[in-house]
Parts: C-alpha cells; structure tokens; sequence
C-alpha cells in the first residue's frame, strides 16, 4: 500500500483545514456580533424594507385573501423584510410565517398577485410556483 502521507495529501489537508477554522471563525464572530444570516443582506440581493404600519388588523375588513409560498428566507429578518414588502402595498396587510415559509397576504380589494410577487421580488426573495 501507498504511504498516505504524500506531500499531495498534507497540502490538500492542509488547505480543508483552513478553510473550516475560516469558516468557523466567521460563524463564531456573527454570533457573537449578534449578527443574523441577513445582517449583510444588502451584499445577498436582500432589501431591507421600511415596515410599513398597517394600523387596521381587523380581518373582517380584508375580505380578500391569498397563501403565497416564498422563498429565500432564512430568519425572522427575512420574514419581517418579506412581510414589509407586502404591506407596503396599499389595502394590503400581510403576515409571514418562517416556519411554513409562508406569506398569509390579506387585502381590502381583489389581491394583484403580480403586485405581491414584484414586491417580494424587489425584497430580494421569491414566490414559489407550486
């Protein structure tokens, strides 16, 4: 058998080694930081969205309304950013849920899903065809 110890396999070990205390380091720091995986979302094609205050959240004046699968997210950030799009569209009041990757869009007039997925589009996340 060959000697495993070649000068070819200690480089390659080597490199893998520093390339995962990088990795680690980098993970530890955004911890530590408090940083989330959107900090730097602007770098990622996210857009962080004013929100919007949607001040009616009575559900019976939204008689309108629509589940839209999104993609991309990753942390509340994300939902909060994808939740801000939506509601920055006028009658609109939206809520997401991270865990089912899902945006409970509600709306005081027939819902525009072309509007909702350019603005979740323009967020820097995307509807999911089903």
């Amino acid at each position: 058998m060959g000697d495993i110890f070649t000068p070819g396999n200690i480089i390659v070990c080597l490199v893998v080694a520093v390339g995962l205390i990088v990795g680690v380091r980098r993970a530890v720091a955004g911890l530590v930081r408090g940083q989330s995986c959107c900090t730097d979302g602007e770098k990622r094609g996210h857009t962080r969205t004013r929100t919007p205050v949607v001040s009616d959240t009575d559900e019976s004046h939204y008689p309108y309304a629509i589940d839209l699968p999104i993609g991309g997210m990753s942390c509340e950030g994300c939902a909060a950013n994808v939740a801000a799009a939506l509601n920055g569209i006028e009658g609109t009041w939206a809520t997401v849920d991270l865990d089912e990757r899902t945006a409970h869009v509600r709306s005081k007039r027939p819902i525009d899903e072309a509007a909702c997925e350019a603005a979740v589009r323009a967020a820097g996340y995307y509807v999911v065809k089903l």
